[in-house]
């Protein structure tokens, strides 16, 4: 009998805690070069094993094709619910054969959804393989984050202690705890709407964007820290990860936008109410303006600003940024260099109308920000974090405060963009508009 690829893909994940206690218990296997083969080997395996799950099924994403089609003839439209294809839109066999705008854009749309077809299976096929692996790694990082908190023992000890030691820090199980509950619950979703043929893009470019960040603050944590000494052989796995994560990220963009059906009428009304006039819109450009001036005041202290109220700021109310592990200096600096440009291109998308890359990169940077801050409010109040690095209890309130609205302002973001499309459509032209109208 074979198996839906969503359980294949969660029955193999689920080896990963009899391989590190296997790993952790047959002294043979206890050598950091041996680990790294295991570690490889491994995951080829769940590579291979996920795409033999998959090989032999065709998916069946709505994508792949268009909700409607066309009979022309020369002067009207028959709209009815079928599979597109170039003779069902249009028997003139040319999309400028058809004097309804409605048929040439169906046309095109058609003939560009049968040609890509095979790619798109093909694209979904990686991913699926891909997901596969990445929730493997999913269950590793959740084994060693309940290990770490006492909450299991006896699986990761050699793993930690000749593999990757900064795993069992403060940031290193905060960013566990991330990736074995919601990067792992949004993978096995991910292949289930994928096996469903239903849209799984905006899903995906969250954990993508999540995905990213939390490699790019750990690969460069680990190099610049006091981690940074001794790399162990396991500490190169980082970078497939990181270069696998931005693949998909690549191919994800590619794909064509999960749109709503939208009227033209609805689009121009809305795209012609200033900024002043969309209540929602300028809380959340207020909101990302003040995110900015946090993140930029914050990128100054963590550069060692001389201002007395920087030198004020690091020592009563995050003391957490001078930690040696060089993780916290490492977030700030991403969020500076990287975030900051994203959250000031959102306030001009908030602003300009038709802005459509609004409705990709504010998932992106919602995922990004969600992950980095949970991981680093979490390492700032943990246990395994110095005393004298967390957060002060008489300031603990407005801090962790002050850190969850910073990370709630790009998820509302996100949210908007995606529940309401309107403004950010490419508006259609009016005369084509009018043709139109006057046409049906």
């Amino acid at each position: 009998m074979d198996l839906p690829p969503e359980i294949s893909v969660f029955i193999l994940s689920l080896t990963a805690p009899f391989i590190l206690y296997t790993i952790n218990h047959v002294s043979f296997l206890q050598d950091p070069q041996v680990m790294l083969a295991i570690g490889i080997t491994v995951l080829t395996t769940i590579l291979l094993l996920a795409n033999l799950s998959v090989k032999n099924k065709k998916s069946t994403d709505p994508l792949f094709y268009a909700t409607k089609s066309v009979r022309c003839d020369q002067s009207t439209c028959d709209l009815s619910s079928s599979k597109v294809s170039p003779a069902s839109i249009c028997p003139a066999a040319s999309a400028n054969a058809c004097s309804n705008p409605k048929a040439r854009r169906l046309f095109h749309l058609g003939m560009r959804k049968l040609w890509s077809e095979d790619h798109m299976i093909e694209i979904h096929l990686h991913l699926d393989n891909l997901f596969a692996v990445f929730s493997f790694t999913s269950v590793v990082s959740i084994t060693n984050a309940l290990q770490h908190d006492g909450f299991i023992k006896g699986f990761m000890d050699f793993y930690i202690s000749k593999g990757e030691p900064y795993l069992s820090t403060a940031h290193g199980l905060m960013m566990s705890y991330w990736d074995g509950v919601v990067h792992y619950g949004l993978l096995l979703f991910m292949v289930h709407r994928i096996t469903a043929g239903k849209p799984f893009r905006s899903l995906a470019l969250v954990w993508a964007g999540s995905m990213i960040a939390s490699e790019i603050v750990l690969v460069t944590g680990i190099v610049v820290g006091k981690y940074g000494k001794n790399f162990l052989p396991a500490f190169w796995r980082n970078g497939p990860s990181l270069v696998l994560a931005i693949w998909a990220a690549a191919k994800l963009f590619n794909r064509p936008r999960e749109l709503s059906i939208i009227s033209a009428d609805k689009v121009e009304v809305e795209q012609k109410k200033s900024l002043l006039y969309r209540p929602t819109d300028l809380l959340l450009a207020l909101g990302l303006i003040g995110s900015i001036i946090f993140t930029a005041f914050r990128g100054f202290v963590v550069l060692e600003c001389s201002l007395d109220f920087c030198f004020t700021y690091i020592f009563q109310y995050e003391p957490y940024m001078k930690d040696s592990v060089g993780f916290p200096k490492v977030t700030m600096l991403v969020l500076l260099f990287y975030v900051l440009p994203l959250l000031a291109a959102c306030v001009y998308g908030l602003y300009d109308p038709g802005c459509t890359w609004m409705l990709d990169w504010t998932l992106v940077l919602a995922g990004a920000v969600a992950q980095i801050q949970w991981t680093y409010l979490g390492a700032s109040v943990h246990s395994r974090t110095p005393f004298t690095y967390r957060i002060p209890k008489d300031e603990w309130k407005q801090i962790v405060t002050l850190n969850l609205l910073y990370m709630a302002v790009p998820v509302l973001l996100a949210v908007r963009c995606y529940m309401d499309q309107a403004f950010f459509m490419k508006n259609v032209p009016q005369e084509q508009t009018s043709n139109g109208k006057k046409k049906n």
